[in-house]
């Protein structure tokens, strides 16, 4: 067997959502503390396209591969070969059974339904990162973060960035919510 095809069965072990771009492992049910929360085939990824994520993400499989193609149309474009190309998408949340904004009262997040991941930023190969809360306003790092931002317009159906709120100022935020009018990108 040559080694190509060993490759090709070993991403194909770890991959999940039936893409061995995917990867990772199914954990199935996950059940909410409070009404409304859980995911019922979820999933906890740890690489989307060749790109790690910084932490294991539990999430459904339609999330999984909304970023999927928001790291090959958006990531991957926007930084380019820039320090040797993306090796590691830091992420600053994922599954957690909670209301929007840690408001009491408000409705459930996207991310207790495991919809929802929230990115603060990137590692690059050669060690370099990059920041929405440094990078969203520089003249360095802004022109590819507003790149990314608006690339993931359309896989997800809710993209909030800087430019949102308050709440969003260190990170994006990227949930598969669906609109009648569309996505909703801020």
């Amino acid at each position: 067997m040559g080694q190509r095809q060993k490759h090709k069965r070993e991403l194909a072990r770890g991959s999940v959502c039936g893409d061995p771009a995917l990867q990772g492992e199914v954990v199935g049910r996950v059940p909410g503390r409070i009404n409304g929360c859980g995911v019922d085939n979820a999933i906890k990824l740890r690489s989307v396209a060749g790109v790690k994520l910084s932490q294991s993400s539990t999430m459904d499989c339609g999330t999984a591969k909304a970023l999927k193609v928001w790291v090959e149309k958006g990531v991957k474009p926007a930084l380019g070969n820039r320090g040797a190309g993306v090796s590691t998408i830091e992420v600053a949340a994922h599954y957690a059974c909670r209301t929007r904004n840690n408001k009491k009262g408000a409705k459930i997040s996207e991310h207790g339904k495991g919809r929802a991941i929230d990115v603060s930023g990137f590692t690059l190969k050669n060690g370099q990162t990059i920041t929405l809360l440094k990078g969203w306003r520089s003249a360095k790092d802004g022109p590819a973060l507003k790149r990314m931002h608006k690339a993931a317009c359309g896989p997800f159906g809710t993209v909030l960035g800087p430019n949102a709120d308050r709440y969003h100022q260190d990170h994006f935020h990227f949930d598969t919510a669906r609109y009648r009018s569309g996505s909703y990108c801020k």
